[in-house]
């Protein structure tokens, strides 16, 4: 935090030294509102390391003056952020809003006095930035797992088998708690609870020495339940975050909707929160502006990409509904990928494909370091994808005020889509609970390399778990299909969808929901992509070097639900080939496979040679095995 706020303030710097060039404008010839005047004078009287010197040749250009002195105020506001000093009334910014309010007061005055060309010019575009960016840099969310906030209510509450009770029973005796600003006991914790707990007093540490905008919201993942929120927000309570007696809320509180049954108890979370009298307070002291995370990656993990994308679809239906029920703003967080198995895509097309009402003004996307190179590496290339997010925000709010669709076709649309859903689920659960499968997995793909790269945030097996598939994470899941070419995540089940929606006889709707519905337009597309990415021949060289005869019948399995897709995708879309109508799309994809291909075919010999030489197999196989790894990802991009 020190660092980027650090590196903001150096920024701000530099562009008020620029300014102070411009802003040569003497009383003599144009004046200063009362209020900038008065506000220099109390610069000079709190900031004596002014030169004398200085403030001679300066005295009758308190434009030049006052943009002095926000200089002095920020070197000394970094000051206090490196050494953790207290903030000190008007030598350094306790906020950003306190340095918009100076740079407004100069702005006004120029105005007042017809100096709308510097005002409109580079003033102008100094508070744009700052209001932007401020004096922190960046705003950070913390996200903590449900469960963690249980552990320790269990020991700080005395509530005797509180980890035992049913959600709704935890939820009474959290929103009692949370009622009436309880005090608990926080002493003499465990380890692990006390690490909790400390996080909470580090965040109103945070905001107290770099204001309100350092830390904005609190995640708590894997919610199941309303209490798994409001416990987060009890202990807040004890550090000081939140004291409903005293109007204070000084963070928000986001729950995290990751597997599809919680994506389908959104709504009912939701309403359970705002319909308490103590939590609507909090989102009230907020400014009712309540945020949902909504997770890609554990759902389509789980129920294959048909079922996440529509069970996210209605979770956002639900989520806004609720909201405006209770007049709350709603700002949906979206947690995707790289990849379209993990809710990866064309961002224009991902945003006005959203529900109607879903984007009121604001929304949040993750960005994985995979698409941060690839989209803000360069500076013009960072533009065009900034402005490009701007306009697909601003056609979404605007243009998706309300329903675009007749009742009816909505109606059958929705019919339609939940029998995709649910036909590809069964398809998709047919391959992934086999038990045999995660040997297969395993045999198939670099995926048990992937910790010795060092990448992502996260190991990529959950803590204490089994060797199975439910403790891989989503992403080493998504990351190891890919490497292989195989991509399931991005596209199985889906034909067997299509298919029974085409003889359940509603094909008619198929092309009319494609041509009419953003949504499902969406979803082929990003389907049609992947799968032109996926190679079945390839994937039958790891397989055929790597995996045991007994389990060949997995890709087999894979390849037969492959040739469907297919086929059903060119029979709704009425194309000869796959990305028929995206050339150069296609082309790309064909140039990257002449480098693709070799690199995959040392990939599977170095893998065969690693695993034959155990513990013992030489670095250099291993360095070379890991670059093969690096090289793939690159060549396809959205891998994981």
């Amino acid at each position: 935090m020190v660092l980027q706020a650090g590196h903001a303030i150096r920024v701000t710097i530099d562009a008020m030294n620029n300014l102070r060039q411009m802003l040569s404008i003497s009383t003599r010839i144009i004046g200063a509102t009362p209020e900038l005047t008065a506000s220099v004078e109390a610069d000079l009287k709190h900031l004596p390391e002014f030169e004398p010197r200085f403030l001679r040749l300066n005295a009758q250009e308190p434009y030049r003056l006052k943009a002095t002195a926000i200089v002095h105020r920020l070197a000394l506001t970094r000051d206090r952020h490196a050494k953790g000093a207290p903030h000190v009334d008007h030598r350094d910014y306790a906020d950003t809003a306190e340095l918009i309010k100076d740079l407004t007061l100069m702005r006004d005055s120029l105005f007042a006095h017809k100096g709308e060309l510097i005002a409109t010019g580079l003033l102008e575009r100094t508070i744009r930035t700052v209001a932007a960016f401020g004096i922190t840099h960046a705003t950070m969310d913390i996200r903590e797992h449900s469960d963690a906030h249980h552990h320790v209510l269990k020991q700080a509450t005395g509530v005797a088998e509180y980890l035992e009770k049913s959600h709704s029973e935890k939820f009474e005796i959290l929103t009692s708690l949370l009622a009436k600003d309880s005090n608990l006991d926080i002493t003499g914790l465990d380890a692990g609870a006390q690490k909790t707990v400390d996080t909470f007093f580090a965040i109103a540490d945070l905001i107290d020495r770099f204001g309100a905008e350092a830390i904005e919201t609190y995640i708590v993942s894997m919610t199941k339940g309303a209490d798994d929120l409001i416990a987060a927000v009890v202990i807040a309570q004890q550090a000081g975050l939140v004291n409903l007696k005293n109007s204070k809320a000084r963070i928000g509180f986001a729950p995290l909707l990751e597997t599809v049954a919680e994506l389908r108890a959104a709504g009912e979370i939701l309403e359970k929160l705002l319909s308490n009298p103590a939590y609507r307070q909090v989102v009230a002291l907020r400014g009712d502006i309540q945020e949902v995370m909504l997770g890609y990656s554990d759902s389509n993990k789980d129920a294959g990409i048909a079922t996440s994308q529509w069970e996210i679809h209605r979770a956002q239906r639900s989520l806004r509904y609720i909201a405006m029920k209770y007049g709350v703003k709603l700002r949906l967080f979206h947690g995707r990928g790289g990849s379209v198995g993990r809710g990866g895509g064309p961002t224009y097309e991902a945003l006005v494909a959203l529900p109607w009402g879903s984007v009121d003004g604001q929304i949040k996307m993750t960005e994985q370091g995979e698409v941060i190179s690839d989209k803000y590496a360069l500076a013009s290339l960072a533009r065009e994808n900034v402005e490009l997010t701007l306009a697909a925000s601003l056609e979404a709010t605007v243009l998706n005020r309300g329903p675009r669709q007749s009742v009816q076709d909505l109606a059958n649309w929705n019919e339609c889509m939940q029998l995709i859903s649910d036909s590809s689920f069964s398809s998709y659960r047919t391959l992934v609970d086999h038990p045999d499968l995660p040997a297969y997995f395993y045999a198939s793909t670099p995926v048990e390399q992937l910790g010795n790269l060092f990448l992502g945030s996260r190991p990529s097996r959950r803590p204490d778990a089994s060797g199975g598939l439910d403790s891989l994470r989503a992403i080493p899941w998504v990351f190891g299909w890919t490497q292989s070419r195989q991509i399931v995540p991005g596209w199985f089940g889906v034909g067997s969808g299509l298919k029974a929606a085409r003889e359940a006889g509603k094909s008619e709707v198929l092309k009319k929901m494609l041509s009419e519905w953003h949504f499902f337009h969406t979803f082929i597309s990003n389907v049609e992509m992947t799968i032109a990415k996926t190679d079945l021949l390839l994937a039958r060289r790891y397989v055929e070097a790597l995996v045991p005869k007994e389990l060949h019948h997995f890709l087999d399995q894979i390849q037969a639900e492959f040739d469907l897709t297919v086929a059903e995708i060119l029979a709704l879309t009425g194309k000869q080939t796959l990305l028929g109508d995206q050339e150069i799309l296609a082309r790309t994809l064909q140039v990257r496979d002449a480098y693709l291909s070799p690199i995959h075919l040392l990939q599977i010999n170095l893998l065969r040679r690693v695993r034959e030489a155990g513990d013992s197999a030489d670095p250099i196989l291993r360095r070379a095995l890991l670059l093969t790894i690096n090289g793939v990802a690159a060549g396809l991009r959205n891998t994981g």
